[in-house]
């Protein structure tokens, strides 16, 4: 059902473009034909694209075809912008149409002077009966022609723009929370927070290394790895992931699921393995002690809702239960959402991410009706939710409105 409805979308999309881009902009004929096709070409670009990389395979068409997409996003976001103006253009082209049309004089009828009918019988072809007329037609033209020029001016530039914040150093957000039950002794520990790095066809090794680079700049005390590591199998992207072996921190790097763990096509048990012998620890639903100056915090971690559909869902009571009374915990959950849950369980701080903080404006104004934090820092139901932007991308390489971010977030009691 998902699979039809975003063809459908998908088919929508191209057609609007396509009526606004090719038909409002040529005369019926070659050029036309030959723009159409290249329309539907571009649309199977993007169901192809889909298709390989989440299967693994055809991971070449990655680059053109997720840029295509940001493409056809933001031309769509122009052009819908641009219809009102467009429908303004045109009525104040008619009626300046209309003032300069000359007054036709009078007839004077003579008599003698043959039958409109029998003229037109003399006159074979001679009155042409176009289906509109020339300076409709002209209208027409120049005015999908400017609308497109407009829109595919804007799409290009924002675009651009975006693909430069998306390949990027990521922002280095530095976050203070205050926790009232907080052992004054643990007053100052740090937490370097990164999420959706989303290694992938469009990623390399590169784009790792920067992130450890830069998380061991900040000399955190713990590493979290708030999920959505990886968008593919360990036999391809292995070799991207090594560098996390480099992270460094005083009491370790602790990583938890994200929803896209769960598509790789070689299972999400594979990544687990593979993070433990990087030295990263997954917390499965399970919580470890951090030691710090005399006193202790709980840290907690959750597997993503994501993995319900494969048994591996989250298990707060697990992860939670019979902690000792009086600790502060911090709770690593993938997904803002699942802060209904902690706040029954008393949590202190919940770190998450999967939102991108929208990653493409204005999808943050939708991802805000599904999550309760979109980025940032805020309280709900009683517990403070830090929700990073996350340092990577997930489709087009591209973000606009929502730069890449790492996080070192400093515990204040």
């Amino acid at each position: 059902m998902i699979v039809l409805v975003f063809v459908g979308l998908i088919l929508l999309a191209h057609y609007y473009l396509w009526h606004r881009l090719v038909r409002s902009t040529t005369a019926p004929g070659r050029l036309r034909k030959a723009l159409t096709w290249g329309v539907v070409a571009l649309m199977l670009l993007v169901v192809a694209t889909f298709v390989g990389t989440r299967a693994d395979f055809g991971t070449w068409l990655a680059w053109p075809g997720y840029l295509w997409l940001a493409m056809l996003f933001y031309l769509f976001v122009f052009l819908a912008v641009l219809e009102i103006p467009r429908a303004v253009a045109a009525v104040w082209l008619r009626r300046a149409e209309r003032r300069r049309a000359p007054v036709p004089e009078p007839v004077a009828v003579l008599a003698g002077t043959p039958a409109p009918d029998d003229m037109a019988a003399g006159l074979p072809d001679a009155v042409p009966d176009p289906v509109k007329p020339p300076a409709a037609l002209s209208r027409r033209l120049f005015l999908g022609r400017a609308t497109a020029a407009v829109a595919g001016v804007g799409a290009a530039a924002t675009v651009g723009y975006g693909v430069s914040s998306a390949l990027g150093d990521p922002v280095i957000e530095p976050v203070r929370v205050t926790l009232p039950k907080l052992d004054p002794r643990l007053s100052g520990l740090r937490f370097a927070v990164v999420s959706d790095i989303h290694l992938g066809p469009l990623t390399g090794r590169s784009h790792t290394e920067r992130i450890v680079r830069m998380i061991n700049g900040l000399e955190a005390d713990v590493v979290a790895i708030v999920g959505d590591l990886v968008d593919g199998s360990v036999a391809r992207l292995g070799p991207l992931a090594r560098p996390l072996k480099d992270l460094e921190s005083r009491y370790g790097a602790y990583f938890v699921t994200g929803n896209h763990e769960y598509f790789s096509p070689g299972g999400y048990v594979e990544w687990l393995d593979e993070l433990g012998e990087l030295g990263v620890r997954p917390l499965r639903n399970e919580r470890v002690e951090i030691a710090h100056q005399g006193a202790v915090l709980d840290l907690a971690g959750v597997n993503d809702l994501g993995g319900a559909a494969q048994g591996d869902g989250p298990d707060f009571a697990k992860a939670l239960g019979g902690r000792t009374s009086g600790r502060s915990t911090v709770l690593l959950a993938h997904q803002p959402v699942q802060v209904a849950e902690a706040a029954r369980h008393g949590v202190d701080l919940q770190l998450s991410g999967h939102t991108h903080g929208g990653q493409i404006m204005p999808f943050n104004l939708v991802v805000g009706l599904q999550q309760p934090v979109v980025s940032g820092l805020a309280t709900v139901d009683g517990v403070q939710v830090y929700t990073t932007r996350g340092a990577g991308f997930w489709g087009p390489p591209v973000r606009v409105g929502a730069p890449p971010e790492i996080t070192i977030l400093e515990l204040r009691s």
